[in-house]
């Protein structure tokens, strides 16, 4: 055998040896293993099957579709016509800012979500604290609370409509006969008390899952918290807003968050209430934006409200995903 054959079998030896790390090259050198070998055993290769098609799916009928809905709200289209995509601009965006119809519709969306949000975020505190305190039928109480989060906004929608009908509703004739009459109204068809009687029913259906939130949060405070606060002579009050509250930020933004989302989703609960047309008391971007593209036909008008909708939902989330990527927690 000659001296550089023999050289070449010994280093290929060498390099099965060190598990395959060291390759022979022509020229009788050796290199590292290929980038494209290791690349191709990576865990990013192995896994590409699992996420890659619902990745690409996602990608087309979600982010696609986002990008395609600006697109088209910068066009003048109606109907079923084929867009004028040669002539973008904003006049539909400059229409929107001269609508009145718009901004009432945005000043109830916005009512909508911070009443909505503060007062389940308060409520759900306060049950939770109170389910917290070691009392019987817990289980059964937190199952009644959160049950009505199961019920879609239909169902819910029928329900809140039959108890706040103004002659046979539940609530007025509840009132009749306790002698406060007086006190009944038609609480759906009055503008003074639409959005109130809404955001009521709402409050109905989120409730527990704030509550839910906030109990598991509070399970997690350490109970030696808890005592040194008895020991230091706190009242019961005051521990609960200097010790226990402060502890909750992380669950009051996740509830937070998750709440303000069902509240821009409140489409289907008024268009089962109030059909197309809620009426100024109670009209919403979501009814807004379903009735100018599909009932009128102005795709272009009915996108533009759509991608508003669209940053709003994203001024929501966004701040809460950045800060989790902050912690480290994406």
């Amino acid at each position: 055998m000659s001296t550089r054959l023999r050289k070449l079998v010994d280093r290929a030896r060498r390099a099965v040896g060190r598990g395959g790390e060291e390759a022979v090259r022509p020229d009788g050198g050796t290199v590292a293993e290929g980038t494209r070998s290791r690349w191709a055993r990576s865990d990013f290769v192995s896994s590409l099957p699992f996420w890659l098609p619902p990745a690409l799916l996602v990608g087309l009928f979600v982010y696609g579709a986002i990008g395609w809905n600006f697109l088209l709200s910068l066009t003048d289209a109606q109907g079923f016509v084929d867009p004028d995509y040669g002539n973008l601009d904003f006049d539909m965006y400059a229409r929107l800012l001269g609508d009145p119809t718009f901004w009432t519709a945005a000043r109830n969306t916005l009512v909508l979500l911070v009443a909505f949000t503060g007062i389940c975020l308060v409520g759900g505190l306060l049950l939770a604290i109170l389910v917290d305190q070691q009392i019987r039928f817990e289980e059964g109480i937190r199952t009644i609370y959160l049950l009505p989060m199961s019920l879609s906004f239909v169902v819910t929608a029928k329900f809140w409509a039959w108890i706040y009908n103004a002659q046979s509703g539940v609530v007025n004739v509840t009132l009749e006969r306790l002698g406060l009459g007086w006190l009944a109204q038609d609480w759906l068809g009055d503008p003074q008390f639409t959005l109130g009687a809404v955001i009521f029913a709402l409050l109905w259906q989120y409730s527990g899952y704030a509550m839910v939130v906030y109990l598991a949060g509070l399970r997690a405070i350490p109970t030696e918290h808890f005592e040194a606060a008895r020991v230091d002579g706190a009242s019961t009050f005051r521990m609960y807003r200097r010790v226990v509250v402060p502890q909750l930020r992380a669950s009051t933004v996740s509830a937070a968050v998750v709440l303000m989302v069902f509240a821009l989703k409140a489409f289907d609960f008024l268009y089962t209430l109030f059909g197309k047309t809620p009426g100024p008391a109670a009209d919403i971007l979501a009814t807004m934006m379903y009735r100018v593209a599909f009932d009128s036909s102005e795709w272009a008008y009915g996108s533009a409200v759509a991608v508003v909708l669209f940053l709003m939902a994203l001024a929501v989330v966004g701040p809460y995903l950045y800060s989790e990527y902050r912690r480290g927690a994406l």
